[in-house]
């Protein structure tokens, strides 16, 4: 029977992921016992109670009643918005809380950098929850790139496809939709792809240029006489507009309504979710909405050392994809790979032209660890390790801030018309 003493977990932000994070670490109660969760919304901070099976569970109505108690825990988690991570996060570490802190870290760079400053200067651990580099695909690909099986890594392509529904739930009516009160899309949803490709080629960013737009999901795309509220709408306006707001109500559309509905617990009443639904602004109609951040952006990248990478981000496509070409070999994986030709990864020799097809086995949904392919379930596996072992220290946010770097810098291209940012400025 193991004698290890189980660290304690708080958590600021009681949304889906900090909820997925809770439930992972509860699995493990021999490494972490959750004491306290706060929330302004209670439905969500008694599921976080529940989840804790801990009688002694301390419930709060906000971040800052939480961080006006003496420190409560070994690790806050951060799952709140993205404009209201750095006050909460600066807090905490100032009281001595480890983080695991949801990404992107802070609304720019400025403020990440200086958690990272506060974090090294105290001896504590930031988290990044950059589960991608936890997913068996990933790491994989970064075990294949370091052993030098692909030679020296000259260019690397990857592409993010955010999925049209996905781009509408989280960043046409969500909570991402408008970037100054949230982040940029480039940083909001792909600060993932950056840390990947950042952590892959192993090299300082030099300079980056960047194009996009928001070209569909506007008013001038918007399908004559159709409502303000899709909930206004019948059943024809659902069958022809595939974002229609009554398709939450369908029970394969739980996993989106799971995510903003304020009981997680009551989404089988279908005559309360509507009543909810049609006072939310998940109920609109997805060309009449405020929403300013881009369904389509480029990124190009030229490293240090020469060598060049690109990240094609759109609404109209369906997972991750990445392309690495080396002087040995190139490889090939991710979903799109998984999908057309059935392998997650497939390797490419230039002398001999010999194919290698790797199976990596990804959790299933309903499996344990399904989220972001198992990268959910990794990231909280190595939790413990990264806190009372330095073990995996690149996932701290003094390691991992060069994705950051790299997406703020893109935006700031995008809005320049695309004229190159040299990162050293």
């Amino acid at each position: 029977m193991s004698t290890t003493k189980p660290l304690t977990i708080a958590t600021v932000g009681c949304g889906s992921r900090a909820l997925t994070y809770m439930k992972l670490a509860a699995s493990r109660p021999e490494q972490f016992q959750i004491v306290a969760a706060a929330d302004p919304i209670p439905e969500r901070v008694a599921a976080a109670k529940e989840i804790s099976q801990n009688p002694e569970f301390r419930s709060f109505d906000s971040a800052d009643a939480l961080l006006a108690e003496p420190k409560l825990a070994d690790i806050l988690i951060i799952g709140t918005q993205d404009n209201y991570h750095y006050g909460p996060a600066k807090t905490a570490l100032l009281k001595d809380y480890h983080l695991l802190l949801e990404k992107p870290a802070t609304q720019d760079l400025e403020t990440t950098e200086e958690l990272a400053a506060i974090a090294t200067e105290r001896g504590l651990k930031v988290v990044l929850c950059f589960v991608l580099r936890y997913t068996a695909v990933y790491r994989k690909i970064k075990e294949i790139v370091d052993s030098g099986r692909l030679g020296d890594i000259i260019s690397l392509r990857a592409s993010e496809g955010v999925g049209a529904f996905h781009q509408v739930h989280s960043f046409v009516r969500g909570h991402w939709a408008k970037s100054q009160e949230s982040t940029p899309m480039i940083v909001a949803k792909c600060s993932h792809d950056m840390d990947i490709i950042a952590w892959i080629m192993g090299e300082k960013c030099k300079r980056v240029s960047s194009f996009g737009n928001l070209t569909h999901f506007h008013a001038g795309n918007r399908p004559e006489g159709s409502p303000d509220l899709c909930t206004d709408g019948d059943n024809e306006h659902k069958k022809n507009c595939p974002y229609c707001a009554l398709r939450y109500l369908d029970e394969d559309m739980e996993g989106w309504l799971k995510m903003v509905y304020p009981d997680p617990e009551g989404i089988h009443d279908k005559e309360a979710v509507l009543e909810w639904l049609k006072n939310s602004p998940w109920a609109r109609n997805p060309y009449a909405c405020d929403n300013d951040v881009v369904d389509h952006q480029v990124v190009n990248m030229e490293f240090v050392n020469g060598t060049t990478a690109a990240l094609t981000m759109t609404a109209f496509d369906q997972g991750r994809s990445i392309e690495i070409y080396g002087t040995k070999a190139s490889l090939r994986g991710g979903d799109a790979n998984k999908l057309h030709f059935g392998k997650d990864i497939v390797i490419r020799d230039h002398i001999s032209g010999e194919i290698e097809e790797i199976e990596i086995k990804v959790p299933e949904k309903g499996e344990e660890g399904y989220g972001h392919g198992g990268g959910d379930f990794g990231l909280i596996d190595s939790l413990y390790q990264i806190i009372t072992e330095n073990s995996d220290s690149a996932s701290l946010i003094e390691n991992s801030v060069e994705g950051h770097r790299i997406a703020f810098a893109a935006e700031a291209s995008r809005l320049s018309g695309g004229t190159p940012v040299n990162l050293a400025d």
